[in-house]
């Protein structure tokens, strides 16, 4: 795993509530994996969807007010497992972490004031989830953006709807492999309410608008 932790006075206790920092209650962004490998038009991975998804993504960060979290990933997974097999399928994704194809596309390089965690899996909720809890915020609800739909977006969702989490999913700000996986994915996601809340970006600003007090 290559999660990154946050460095620096951001990461002291001196930013637990009550000292300026978000109240427990806060609603949190995720924005997973916005990289140049699922949204560059020439790459394999490239979703059709994301210039669309995207900007639905600017306006719930913009509304979110630094409490976002940009997620990477990263080709290091350990090659002695089915990862193997999975690099084999797709060569092309099989280059150092460092190669500029996993780099986060220019437009969301300023999304959030913390490092990306950059982890091997699809999913990524557990990184998210010590990343919060480690604020003094991990019961935070969480509005889930990104790409793609069908692979790591409903990874983290699941992993989140089993850890008992607060999962918005703004559906609009999600870019599937094509229309018809992020529909599937979509309805996948949608039968595992009260722990996943399917919407639109319209409807989930206004959790991010209007922090806990």
């Amino acid at each position: 795993m290559t999660e990154r932790p946050e460095a620096g006075p951001s990461a002291s206790r001196a930013d637990a509530p009550g000292n300026g920092a978000p109240a427990p209650e806060d609603t949190w962004l995720v924005v997973i994996d916005p990289q140049n490998i699922f949204a560059a038009p020439d790459s394999a991975w490239g979703s059709p969807m994301f210039p669309a998804a995207f900007a639905n993504i600017r306006r719930l960060a913009d509304a979110a007010a630094g409490r976002v979290l940009v997620t990477r990933w990263l080709p290091t997974a350990d090659r002695r497992t089915s990862w193997r097999e999975y690099f084999a399928a797709w060569p092309f994704a099989d280059r150092p972490a460092d190669d500029p194809l996993y780099d986060l596309v220019p437009e969301a390089r300023d999304l959030s004031p913390h490092p990306t965690l950059d982890l091997p899996t699809f999913g990524k909720w557990g990184a998210i989830d010590r990343f919060l809890s480690s604020r003094d915020v991990g019961s935070a609800p969480v509005v889930l953006t990104g790409v793609s739909t069908d692979c790591c977006v409903i990874s983290t969702a699941l992993a989140a709807a089993d850890a008992g989490a607060r999962i918005t999913i703004a559906a609009d700000a999600c870019a599937g492999s094509d229309p018809a996986n992020h529909a599937a994915a979509i309805q996948v996601m949608s039968l595992y309410p009260p722990q996943l809340t399917v919407t639109d970006t319209d409807s989930a600003l206004p959790l991010l608008q209007n922090p806990a007090s």
